[in-house]
């Protein structure tokens, strides 16, 4: 990790209607870091994170992709600056198989228009290996016929296929058992050693301490406090990160 800021968000203000989902929200992620959004439901996690994906449009402020202002309109163009996003409902295909999952919007075509198989599953393979995951049977079976565990492999491995430099986790530990939510673990661990700039959302406050470099805490659509753990306890005098997120959500 350096400290080169990989993205920058300023003063982030969106809104649905009457309701307020964020308010001048800032913060910075530093190329190679581990960053959590640590809140309550309907804090903004999500508000936020789609913003910078491009699926939500947001009412003012900028963001900043490796010091440039950008304008992401859309998943397409935030795939161009290198950013991916795992939602918590993984966002697969059932009906197709792992390779065409992987693949989906962006296949391999030869100059006759003709899909490159081969390569998509060499590509797939290779990806899969990197990240160690080991338990899929075969690249072409069907999404609908592996489990929990291997689909978020898949939907993992799918965000990092296109050499990633930014990779956006929406929850992607909620509702897992322990041993998957190991395996997630040791995958973002992975990407983690590789460089690559990881921006997670969490309810596990453990999750948060164990994986990452910086918690941001948001509350109500603001974004109150941002440190590592142990920056947190001392700024809020608090001997554990479940007080600080006590203290920090009481105010």
């Amino acid at each position: 990790m350096n400290d080169r800021p990989l993205l920058e968000v300023r003063g982030i203000t969106k809104s649905f209607g009457s309701v307020q989902a964020l308010t001048d929200v800032d913060f910075t992620a530093t190329a190679g870091e581990v960053m959590a959004l640590v809140g309550d439901n309907g804090a903004g996690k999500s508000t936020l994170i789609k913003c910078i994906a491009g699926i939500h449009g947001y009412d003012d402020g900028e963001i900043y992709f490796d010091g440039k202002p950008v304008h992401i309109h859309g998943p397409k163009d935030s795939a161009k600056l290198g950013i991916e996003i795992v939602y918590q409902d993984l966002a697969l295909c059932d009906n197709l198989d792992v390779v065409q999952n992987m693949y989906l919007g962006r296949e391999i075509h030869d100059w006759l228009f003709r899909l490159k198989e081969s390569a998509m599953e060499q590509s797939t393979a290779s990806t899969l290996k990197s990240l160690a995951v080991t338990t899929i049977r075969s690249i072409r079976q069907p999404v609908a016929s592996l489990s929990g565990g291997q689909r978020q492999s898949v939907a993992v491995a799918k965000a990092v296929q296109w050499n990633s430099r930014l990779v956006i986790l929406d929850e992607p530990t909620a509702g897992v058992d322990f041993e998957l939510r190991m395996e997630l673990w040791r995958y973002i661990r992975r990407l983690h050693s590789e460089g690559t700039t990881i921006l997670l959302t969490t309810h596990y406050l453990e999750e948060a301490e164990e994986l990452c470099d910086e918690i941001a805490l948001i509350r109500g659509g603001h974004l109150i406090a941002r440190d590592s753990a142990d920056g947190l306890r001392r700024h809020y005098g608090a001997a554990t990160l479940a007080d600080v997120y006590l203290k920090a959500m009481s105010v």
